[in-house]
């Protein structure tokens, strides 16, 4: 099941996409893709609606981040070797985990602001992890059981902040607009393999990122189950997890995003975002 949120920010319906591609509206059904949505239970009773059923949006309307209220944005960085290697990083023998934060949250096709005297703004395909179920401290062997779905994550970054004002990664990671999340949210069911999905990401229709999340350093259950001994992780909560080769910090040379520039990025069977980069302008 793919269930989204559509329409101008902050006034988002619950949808789903259904069989055949075509955006249904929810909205007679639940309020919002939140928490009590996401609970397993809930989640079996929306996959029992006859689709067809549901009122067909018509039009392209916009999709917003396709959960509400996202409570912890959390990020794991270096989770590819390769990508590693190219940060000139050694492969971490525990997860880094590092915070985006919630005013970072952005619709999948909308645009990505530059900060004001960004000179490193750089791009980044992820596959993001919607928390269903409370979670502390579980096993490894259990930790997949608390996921709701999946989705795509970009974790733009400014590396000059990121890497050269003094530490912590956070300073570079939770600007305005630097965390794309969606188009939807493909629940757990639905997926063979989380750990065999292709990613890729083009910047200006050419290709700079290729990977699949077989070759990640920690798997989805090993972080989900690491992050619940450190925090309690709750429905909602968005966890990215790690990023393939072919960062712009990593290019010989180096090449970040600039005004103008266009984003196309995608995880097979969660979708693709496409974005826009522009320059700063005060968030209304």
């Amino acid at each position: 099941m793919r269930l989204v949120r559509y329409g101008r920010p902050g006034k988002e319906k619950p949808g789903l996409i259904d069989e055949e591609g075509k955006l249904r509206d929810l909205s007679g059904v639940i309020a919002d893709v939140d928490a009590a949505v996401l609970a397993p239970k809930s989640l079996r009773k929306l996959e029992k609606i006859p689709h067809a059923s549901l009122p067909l949006v018509r039009g392209n309307p916009r999709f917003g981040v396709p959960v509400a209220r996202v409570g912890k944005f959390i990020c794991i960085g270096l989770n590819y070797a390769d990508h590693a290697a190219e940060s000139g990083q050694p492969v971490p023998k525990e997860p880094i985990v590092f915070m985006k934060a919630i005013s970072a949250l952005n619709g999948p096709d909308d645009a990505i602001m530059l900060p004001q005297g960004s000179k490193k703004t750089d791009w980044e395909v992820e596959l993001g992890v919607i928390i269903g179920t409370r979670a502390q401290y579980v096993s490894e062997a259990d930790a997949l059981k608390y996921v709701a779905g999946y989705t795509v994550v970009n974790d733009v970054s400014e590396r000059e902040y990121q890497l050269e004002r003094g530490g912590q990664w956070d300073k570079g990671k939770g600007c305005d607009t630097f965390g794309p999340v969606g188009p939807w949210l493909v629940t757990s069911e639905d997926l063979y393999d989380v750990q065999d999905l292709d990613l890729y990401l083009d910047v200006n229709g050419k290709r700079m990122q290729t990977g699949n999340t077989a070759t990640m350093i920690f798997s989805v259950a090993q972080i989900v189950s690491y992050l619940s001994k450190f925090m309690t992780l709750e429905p909602g909560d968005v966890i990215a997890t790690g990023t393939p080769p072919g960062v712009g910090m990593g290019r010989k040379p180096q090449r970040y995003l600039k005004k103008g520039d266009t984003l196309r990025l995608g995880i097979a069977g969660l979708g693709e975002q496409q974005a826009e980069v522009i320059a700063w302008t005060a968030k209304k």
